[in-house]
Parts: C-alpha cells; structure tokens; sequence
C-alpha cells in the first residue's frame, strides 16, 4: 500500500503510516504536473486545503481508494465524481472544532473592540483613545447559520460571554436546540433578530451565497458578520455594498470566495478585519487532525473500516472484522437477482429484511454491498461506495426491516426486488460465520453454496427433470460441480440450481429452456 501526502502535515502523521507497515510519500507544495504525473500509484491521499482533488487528478488516479482530508472543509475535492469511481472521502470532523470556534470568538472581541485598528494607531505613535471607542457584547443576539460542531461551540461559548444565542440550522432537532439552550428559528428571523452573525456550515449548493445581494439588506442595520467557514458562503460584492451604505456595521473575515487573497474589493472597506484562514491553525489542531487522518486512511487500507466518511457509511475496526462476511453475502445476494432476467428492468422498490444475528448489525454497509451485486451486472459505472446512491438516484422504494423473532438459522439476510409486474426473491445466511450459502429463492427452501459458474432452472416438479438436464450437460462437456434442488410443496413448482466448471453458451442455454418441464433457466456467474 502506497500514500501520498501533498500538503503539510505533522510528521507524526508520516510516522504513523511507516510504523503500519505502509509506504509513505511526504510531498507538500508539491506542484501540479508533477502531482498529475505520480498519482497513479497511490492507494490513498492524504491532503489539507491546499491540494485540489478534481475530476483531472481522479480520472488519473487509478489506483486510488481513498482521499483523506486533514480538517474539515472538503469543498476542494470533487465528492460527486469520486464517489463515482467508488473512493471513499474522509475528513477529520472534531479535530479542530475548538480552535475554530475560538478564532470565531476572538474575531467577535476583536471587532467589538477594534483591536488591529488600534494596535496599528499605536504603533505608529498616535494615542486616538477617543477614535476606538469599542462596544459591549454583553447582552447581543448572536445568530449562527449553521450549529453543528463547530457552531454549536461557539454557541457554548457565547453563553458564557452573556450573549443571546439564535440559530438557523435545519438540520438542528429540537431536543438539540434545547440542549444547547438556543432558539431555533428561519433564516429571515435570525436576519432580523441578530446583532452578530457568524456561519459554521459547509460550501455546497444550497449554501453557496446564503447572504447575497437579495437579501444582506434585511439584515438587522448596523450588524455584524462574521465568516470563520468558508468562502462563497457570504457574496462579497454584497458586502462590499452593505458596508459603503453603512447598513452593515462591521464585518470579519478568515476566509475569502478566492484564496490566497492577494487582493480583494473589501481590503479597502473600513469596520473590516481579516484574518488569512487561520481558524485551524493553532499547534494543537494541526497535530490533531494530522494524526487522525493518518489512522483513518491506515484503518481503511489495512483493515477496511471507514471512520468519518462523506461518502460512504463508516464502518468501525471491530465492525468491519464482523461485517466482512455480511457484505460478501450481500453482494452474492444482489448479484444473483441482478442476473435473473425479468420482462421490465425497471425496478420499482427494494426489500432487505435481516433476522438472528444479521439484525443486530450495522446494516447500511450491508444494503450498500447488495446493490452493488444487484448493479454491477448493467451499469458499469457502479461501485460499493455509489451504489445506494444510484439506487436513490434511480427513485427506487428502499425499505430494511430488523426481525425480532424465531428463526431457522443463526443469521439470515432476505432480499426482495420489486419490479412492478413481477417480483424476485432471495435469502441466505452464512455458515460457520463464514461461508455464503443460499436458503430459499422465491420462498422455496434450497441449499446451495454460491459458486463461480451456476445454472438456475425453474421447472415443473415432474419425473425425468433431472436425468434430462444431466444428460444434456454432458453430451456438452459440462462438469456438474453440484446439484441442489427445492420444490414448493403441493404446487408443483421447483427449482434446480447446479453448480459447473464451464461457461454455457447461448446456443446450450437455448436447448436447456426447451427440455421438457423447464420454465426458465437463467445462466449466473460470480
């Protein structure tokens, strides 16, 4: 296993990779081409801010399974199209949520305050003690776009200060809101009620420009912003207009919509601070986040647990030791109906149902392995990490039930896929805690081990089935491995599912579907 580090990280991260037994490439500031030519031949990535991770850099990483992001801000790597080519993205979410927070309060004094201006006054000899007459913020409503780690420590902090703390945040319950001892309210009433607003929510589209030229005026006159977030989050133009008519009062900014912010339409604005994003920039922080995300790649690479995942649902060390065999089952489960052929591939909605052991587990990295396996057979493009993904994408009904009740076996997992007009079905379990075997398909009872190469025949449960399909193999060269059969009592349905050595080609298939008593038969490989 190979890892890139092309941003600057603490060394202990680089340790940390070495003392797991994983080869570690330490190159910060590396420069673009040259990061372009070398990728190929890394399993993980592990980056800050500064390394952008587009669909350029993915499409050339061939190897790559997975990016790692030392902080929090994921908005320089492309999560859409690396989830497509199944790499998983994760960050380091608590690692520097305090120092940001801070830095978020430091501003708010430092702005009440007008500390820089007045440190830059004195320095130069002036003594303008009338000029930097500062402001209370004992008493001031504090409106926070976004309360989630980060936002919900300033909020913290805040209340220590004496301040009033309302929060726009839908995502925020309010069982937390009442925790946190904050008022919950729209977006508009905190425009209207805030003396200070700060952001603590990521860049995404539906953020992007969340205070704009529509509506920075309905802000409160004469408050403040504060952004320690992202850039883009606030428009600048806007700003820059609210502050020349004075209808905002004061403004501090760590971040900027470009970076490094060489120059910038507010640099001449006054009530104005900046920092050059320096939120998670304290020893502490970078320490922190930098030896995170090294064992965070390492787990996934070595051990294929996935903590702190955007992408993918994480999977914990003791987890993944446990689920592995689960996931296999899963994919063989999905696999096998996604190569029964049905009238319609229009699939309507899917049921996975778990009992015994199966239901006391993790089962979102279950669900995801199986519509891999029910995908990967017509959609190329299909991976682990994507595959629920595309099956929300696909509309798709998608319901799990955990069964409190008796059951026939240890473990067991069941999976139905509704077409409309029709309907498949399957279950399985895992023998020995290990090895996959099916139990029943469409409700008939039948024991079977998956194989590489098999033949599943629906038939009508009548004398002679069996010698006829034997014989017919044979005459063709094809070696039976194995030959399990289950029937449907009082019905007359069966079925026959028989493990070969050889592949079956179109013309075989044909003279299988004519034997007398066959149904269907479908050819299957794993």
């Amino acid at each position: 296993m190979k890892v890139l580090i092309s941003d600057k990280l603490s060394q202990n991260a680089v340790s940390i990779f070495k003392t797991k037994g994983i080869h570690v490439d330490y190159l910060p500031e590396i420069p673009r081409e040259e990061f372009k030519n070398i990728i190929a031949s890394y399993d993980g990535l592990a980056i800050r801010s500064n390394t952008k991770v587009d669909k350029e850099i993915i499409d050339l990483a061939k190897n790559l399974k997975i990016i790692g992001r030392a902080g929090i801000g994921v908005d320089n790597i492309d999560i859409n199209y690396a989830t497509s080519k199944g790499i998983i993205v994760m960050n380091t979410p608590h690692g520097n949520s305090i120092t940001t927070a801070e830095h978020t309060i430091a501003m708010i004094l430092s702005l009440a305050r007008q500390i820089p201006h007045a440190n830059t006054s004195t320095k130069e000899g002036k003594w303008e003690k009338s000029k930097f007459i500062g402001t209370e913020i004992f008493g001031k409503c504090l409106g926070l776009i976004g309360c989630g780690n980060i936002g919900s420590i300033v909020a913290d902090r805040a209340k220590g200060l004496k301040m009033k703390v309302c929060v726009f945040d839908p995502f925020l319950t309010d069982d937390m809101s009442n925790q946190l001892g904050v008022e919950k309210v729209t977006l508009e009433q905190l425009f209207e009620l805030s003396d200070i607003i700060s952001l603590h929510t990521p860049l995404t589209e539906t953020t992007k420009y969340i205070i704009n030229l529509e509506n920075i005026f309905s802000v409160k006159k004469g408050a403040w912003i504060i952004n320690c977030a992202r850039g883009g989050l606030v428009e600048e133009k806007a700003l820059f207009k609210a502050l020349e008519s004075n209808h905002i009062g004061g403004v501090a900014l760590d971040v900027f919509e470009k970076e490094p912010a060489s120059s910038n339409i507010l640099f001449n604005s006054d009530n104005i601070i900046f920092t050059p994003h320096l939120g998670a920039s304290t020893i502490e922080a970078q320490e922190k986040v930098a030896i995170q995300i090294a064992n965070q790649i390492s787990d996934y690479l070595l051990r294929g647990s996935v903590i702190n995942s955007i992408n993918t649902p994480s999977i914990t060390p003791e987890d993944a030791l446990i689920l592995r065999p689960y996931l296999k089952l899963s994919e063989l489960l999905g696999s096998f109906l996604g190569q029964v052929k049905v009238k319609s591939e229009n699939i309507v909605s899917v049921k996975i149902e778990f009992d015994g052991k199966a239901s006391k587990l993790k089962s979102e990295p279950i669900i995801s392995s199986m519509f891999y396996g029910l995908f990967k057979n017509y959609i190329d493009t299909v991976n682990i990490v994507n595959s629920t993904n595309i099956a929300k994408q696909k509309g798709l009904e998608i319901s799990k039930i955990s069964h409190d009740r008796k059951c026939d076996y240890q473990n067991l997992i069941t999976v139905i896929v509704d077409y409309g007009d029709s309907s498949r079905k399957i279950s399985g379990t895992l023998i020995g805690n290990e090895l996959p075997r099916i139990t029943a398909v469409q409700g008939i009872s039948v024991e079977a081990n998956f194989s590489p190469k098999m033949l599943y025949i629906r038939n009508y449960d009548k004398p002679g089935f069996i010698g006829s399909i034997g014989t017919l193999l044979a005459q063709n060269q094809i070696n039976i491995g194995s030959f399990h059969l289950g029937r449907r009592e009082n019905s007359g349905e069966a079925i026959a599912i028989i493990a070969i050595d050889q592949d079956v080609n179109n013309n075989l298939m044909n003279l299988i579907q004519n034997l007398e008593h066959v149904v269907r038969v479908d050819y299957m490989s794993f």
